[in-house]
């Protein structure tokens, strides 16, 4: 059944580029009757908006069921104290090492020298 879909959206597709030729086709026509361009007629709108519709329609066929999108499910297992614990967002590398009486002041040479060891 997908398959027959697909070739339906490609004859929606050949009626939308029909109905683009044929807007074209009329304004070229109008300009060499040398007339007031005014609006498309009526036929060729309807061509136009009916292979909308039924590119969507086949598009829909093919893509299939879509699912629900339920946060709240995903939310129920987890208690409001995990709720904004978030691993992303944790930072270890931060000021608050200065102030431990433990911390130790990284050697600037040390750094200098692994960083030139990359760029090589």
């Amino acid at each position: 059944m997908a398959i027959f879909n697909k070739i339906q959206i490609v004859v929606g597709f050949l009626s939308l580029l029909h109905a683009a030729y044929s807007a074209a086709q009329h304004r070229a026509y109008l300009r060499i009757t040398e007339q007031e361009f005014t609006q498309l007629p009526v036929d060729i709108i309807f061509q136009a908006i009916a292979s909308l519709v039924y590119i969507i329609y086949n598009i829909l066929q093919v893509v299939g069921d879509f699912k629900e999108i339920r946060a709240a499910v995903d939310l129920q297992a987890k208690s409001w104290e995990t709720l904004s614990n978030i691993p992303s967002f944790y930072t270890f590398n931060h000021r608050g090492k200065a102030l431990s009486p433990v911390y130790e002041q990284p050697d600037p040479e040390e750094h200098a020298y692994a960083a030139d060891a990359y760029l090589d």
